[in-house]
């Protein structure tokens, strides 16, 4: 099935993506590699700096050892406008976005995946751990046999009719088994630290949007849910639901952010039960069925566990209600609902029910 079969495979230069290329070539496929390059990380001495020079550099080794043809594709314009705009914004109204998300929506799984169709490929591949799995009613999105390492949860996003094009050889390994392939076989990114932040910031969030909206900093009351002025804040944009440190607040008990009124230009501090909500409404929504089941669980962040909800589904709109309250409902963030091993869809929260 995959002989003379042309993939194109999403290469950042890291370990995983290496191994998927060379899983895929093992298994037959006609190989290329593929690399996205954008400029968009501030530094602070030499301005604006190449996103993506070691990944290109590191993805075009790997493909050399493989023997596989490599691409590369500058999406600096679209990499602004679809994932830093939108990033710098959703701060500015006091939400908490997911540009990882974002970067699978627009960019992998839109236009490096319409990349490889236009160039005449069969397939489109990633090295995320994630399955794409075919029953009778077509194909769907499962979890990865890695739990841990499941990224199932960043790729709700993906279009239902896209699955059929789309491989993910990692699905059925590990991570240490997948470093151990890299270090047998020899492959450069072998070595390679997985990298652990969002690909554009060095450190903090606040001093990006700091470099490319100073009027960001906008000082405000930070309240109590009756009204009453418990102290000043920096501005909305460099808060985030359930944070705890930074308010410079004297109180007898531990204070959260518990709300954000970025039209009024506010903080709602409070006690960490306020931070619980009895469900959300989600928005922007994917769905990877035909229907959505009336009771599934649901994810509110990446790291957070799954928990049973009933879902009320609008036609551009989800309500969700938990089983039992949840701390810290962030809306910007993406709620992700399974049924089982099935990723069924997701959106993004818009707003928290209280």
């Amino acid at each position: 099935m995959s002989k003379n079969k042309k993939i194109l495979v999403a290469m950042s230069g890291g370990v995983d993506s290496s191994v998927a290329a060379m899983i895929l070539k093992n298994e037959g496929f006609n190989t290329a590699g593929v690399t996205m390059c954008f400029e968009s990380r501030i530094d602070r001495t030499n301005g604006i700096r190449c996103l993506g020079a070691d990944a290109v550099n590191n993805a075009r080794k790997t493909c050399g050892y493989l023997g596989i043809p490599h691409y590369f594709i500058d999406y600096s314009r679209q990499f602004k406008e679809k994932i830093i705009k939108k990033f710098i914004g959703s701060y500015i109204k006091g939400k908490t976005p997911n540009p990882c998300i974002d970067c699978n929506r627009h960019l992998k799984f839109e236009l490096l995946l319409n990349y490889a169709k236009n160039l005449g490929f069969d397939y489109f591949a990633t090295g995320h751990y994630a399955k794409i799995l075919e029953n009778s009613s077509g194909f769907y999105l499962a979890r990865a046999k890695d739990r841990q390492k499941d990224q199932s949860y960043f790729l709700y996003v993906i279009k239902r009719s896209e699955l059929g094009f789309i491989k993910l050889p990692l699905g059925d390994y590990d991570k240490n088994t997948v470093r151990k392939i890299a270090l047998e076989a020899g492959l450069p990114a072998a070595h390679k630290e997985e990298s652990q932040d969002i690909c554009f910031l060095d450190n903090d969030y606040r001093d990006f949007l700091l470099s490319l909206k100073p009027g960001c900093r906008n000082p405000g009351d930070i309240i109590d849910k009756e009204g009453n002025v418990l102290g000043r804040h920096r501005g909305v944009a460099f808060y985030t639901i359930g944070q705890r440190k930074g308010l410079g607040i004297s109180s007898s008990e531990p204070l959260y952010v518990t709300d954000m009124d970025a039209g009024r230009n506010l903080i709602i501090a409070g006690s960490r039960n306020e931070l619980k909500s009895r469900g959300l409404v989600a928005g922007d929504l994917n769905l990877l069925v035909d229907s959505m089941p009336s009771e599934a669980t649901v994810k509110i962040r990446y790291q957070s566990a799954e928990v049973p909800c009933n879902i009320r589904q609008y036609k551009k709109s989800s309500k969700v209600l938990f089983d039992e309250a949840q701390e810290a409902v962030t809306p910007g963030q993406s709620a992700v609902f399974y049924k089982g091993d099935k990723i069924l869809g997701g959106g993004i929260i818009k707003r928290r029910i209280k």
